[in-house]
């Protein structure tokens, strides 16, 4: 049996979204409806909840289901100010009359501090700000006072300094776009707060200054994506702040776009990718405010990384259940990466993506002709210094090295998501599902670190060292320090691609310890199967002619499958063992079943030493990659003289 026939079969027919083309303004549309109407089965008797799924969070099963009703909103809402209809609109409206009136069974009840239900109360405000002919001017008094008071409960309440400050300005907002009873002093102050996370150069911390957070809720999920929506509608009451909005988006921009690939994909990082296409949400939410686009962008290129990301996403048959609603995950149903604040209607924050169906269909978002990304045949090396990353296309891979970043509180599997040494947009990233044995840790794009002879396992967490950007013959190198453990240092440099060994990336490690340790250090993770009979990669002597097959010795390993070639190298130590693990299945985002390529040495009590880890990686997006991968995995990068002085003693 091959794979493709092992795959033919389906538990459920395709959800239309997958089989949509997602080209016309009509498409998206389409794209929407499709996403609410399975939504209707969950519905409770008053509408006011919308049951997705039976995991648990940490907070409460009503707000996890008033989760369910009011993520959709960031569809429904922009869809309904678009002048289009879609048939759940009473639904949603009928469930906010009866959530907000403290008399009805299903009310949601008032918010507390910290509650979730501030954040739900985000996208409500959006809906009464934009769809308020639905959802505000049909009600009654009674009702529009309930909707006042539920929404003004969170006025006096604490809240995380972190980007739900933004839920709280959108629900006065909201208030105050209908005539109804808000409170400008919260919602300035709100902003004046926000305003303090503001980094320069577009970008902004999620939160104060004691941690770095800038992965995609410094964009797309929450800061900048709010910011832009706020530009548009507080205008007349905040003009001066609306235009600084879309300066700092414009900023943002020419470093965003290096995230996407030209084949649509984004780079995985951070948490919260359940939230799947609410990765481009900042491209549609610039249409929304109609923000001027700075060269080289133009419309028909943001109106491209949009729609291409969406595509990509309509390629991915398994993110949804058999009723047609989304699941927790990925690629593929996943609670691995899940964050203990995921219910299973977190994943409609996706809906954020939908921003720019309120502009028109003359608006230049949807009249421009799609354009290639503009970076899709160009080397780009470039270092962002306030994210700590160094974005790179190089070789037909779009990817960033990483210094490292951490969430202001513990999550699952952080080190996976902020400590890894790169992250890739063709090849996702991968979660540990325990912590004993590596096909169980799965150090993917990291070193990981034993104590015990290998049955726990450490890596990089950005909170236990520093980091910097430093500039070695013209090129970024980012520069990170990690203490494991009280007596063991280590001292990390990360070198782009040079321009004669496009594929390859380096990662140079001094590792001092005062303790015998086992070294693992891990390149990128791929499609664990063979194409032909769908059985797992096997090793090889010599790879065969169509490229699949793993192979290992004593300084390297290699793996390729349908997802294209990767490999790792030792290029200063004589020798340090070659393996490829088969993953635990479920780590990686994308391939449920995953090969890992890793090398290995052990490391003395007392010594310093020093790796200089070579990665490949060539993704299968690559025309004719199966002919070209070899050549390049045997042509190994130089190790650059500056290295080579350090490791020498030459220079410190």
């Amino acid at each position: 049996m091959t794979a493709a026939t092992a795959n033919a079969n389906r538990a459920f027919p395709l959800h239309p979204f997958s089989t949509n083309p997602l080209k016309t303004r009509d498409d998206v549309v389409n794209a929407v409806s499709s996403l609410l109407d399975p939504l209707v089965a969950g519905f409770s008797p008053q509408n006011a909840l919308v049951k997705v799924g039976s995991t648990g969070t940490r907070f409460d099963e009503t707000a996890a289901q008033v989760e369910g009703f009011a993520r959709p909103l960031w569809g429904l809402a922009p869809l309904l100010a678009g002048g289009s209809k879609t048939g759940s609109t009473d639904k949603f409206v009928q469930g906010l009359i009866n959530g907000t009136d403290p008399e009805n069974e299903e009310f949601w009840g008032y918010m507390e501090d910290t509650d979730q239900r501030m954040v739900e109360a985000c996208p409500i405000g959006f809906t009464l700000a934009i769809a308020n002919k639905e959802f505000w001017n049909p009600l009654t008094d009674k009702q529009k006072k309930n909707v006042e008071a539920w929404l003004g409960s969170m006025n006096d309440k604490e809240m995380p300094n972190t980007n739900w400050l933004w839920f709280r300005v959108f629900a006065n907002l909201g208030l105050e776009r209908n005539g109804a009873n808000w409170s400008k002093e919260r919602l300035e102050a709100d902003i004046k707060q926000l305003n303090t996370f503001y980094r320069g150069d577009g970008w902004s911390n999620d939160g104060p200054e004691h941690y770095r957070q800038m992965d995609y809720y410094s964009g797309s999920f929450a800061i900048q994506y709010l910011q832009l929506l706020y530009s548009k509608l507080a205008a007349d009451i905040d003009p001066t702040q609306s235009e600084e909005y879309k300066k700092r988006a414009q900023l943002y921009a020419l470093d965003f776009v290096h995230y996407f690939d030209p084949e649509g994909r984004a780079i995985t990082f951070g948490r919260s990718l359940t939230y799947r296409w609410a990765m481009v949400a900042f491209w549609g939410a610039v249409a929304f405010a109609d923000v001027e686009i700075p060269a080289p962008l133009s419309w028909g290129v943001v109106k491209g990384i949009w729609l291409r990301n969406l595509r990509w996403w309509t390629t991915q048959h398994d993110i949804f259940q058999s009723n047609g609603m989304l699941t927790v995950g990925f690629s593929y149903p996943n609670t691995y990466l899940a964050e203990n604040y995921n219910s299973p209607g977190s994943p409609y924050w996706s809906m954020l993506a939908f921003a720019c169906l309120a502009v028109p269909e003359s608006h230049p978002f949807w009249s421009a002709p799609e354009e290639p990304h503009p970076f899709a045949t160009q080397r780009v090396v470039k270092a962002l210094p306030h994210p700590r990353h160094i974005v790179v296309r190089s070789g037909g891979h779009s990817f960033l090295l990483s210094s490292g970043q951490s969430c202001h509180y513990a999550i699952k599997n952080s080190n996976a998501k902020y400590g890894k040494f790169a992250y890739s947009a063709a090849f996702a990233y991968s979660v540990s599902t325990g912590y004993q044995e590596l096909e169980q840790f799965v150090p993917e794009s990291s070193l990981a670190l034993s104590e015990d002879g290998g049955e726990l396992w450490k890596m990089r967490r950005a909170h236990n060292g520093d980091s910097d950007i430093e500039h070695r013959d013209g090129v970024p190198v980012l520069v990170s320090s990690m203490k494991p453990w009280h007596d063991v240092e280590v001292l990390t440099y990360l070198i782009p691609p040079a321009e004669d060994t496009p594929n390859w990336h380096l990662r140079v490690h001094r590792i001092r310890s005062a303790r015998d340790l086992l070294t693992a250090e891990g390149a990128w993770s791929v499609y664990g199967c063979r194409a032909s009979d769908g059985r797992v990669l096997t090793e090889v002597p010599e790879f065969l002619a169509d490229g699949e097959g793993r192979k290992s010795d004593s300084t390297s390993a290699f793996a390729a499958s349908r997802t294209g070639a990767v490999g790792i190298a030792e290029l200063y130590q004589g020798a340090r063992k070659g393996s490829v693990i088969l993953s635990d299945a479920n780590s990686n985002l994308v391939e449920a079943r995953s090969v890992l390529p890793m090398i290995h040495k052990d490391v003395k009590a007392g010594d310093t030493v020093w790796f200089v880890t070579a990665v490949f990686a060539l993704p299968s997006s690559v025309e004719g990659w199966k002919e070209q991968w070899k050549a390049g995995w045997e042509k190994r990068p130089q190790v650059p003289k500056w290295v080579q002085d350090k490791i020498s003693g030459r220079w410190d």
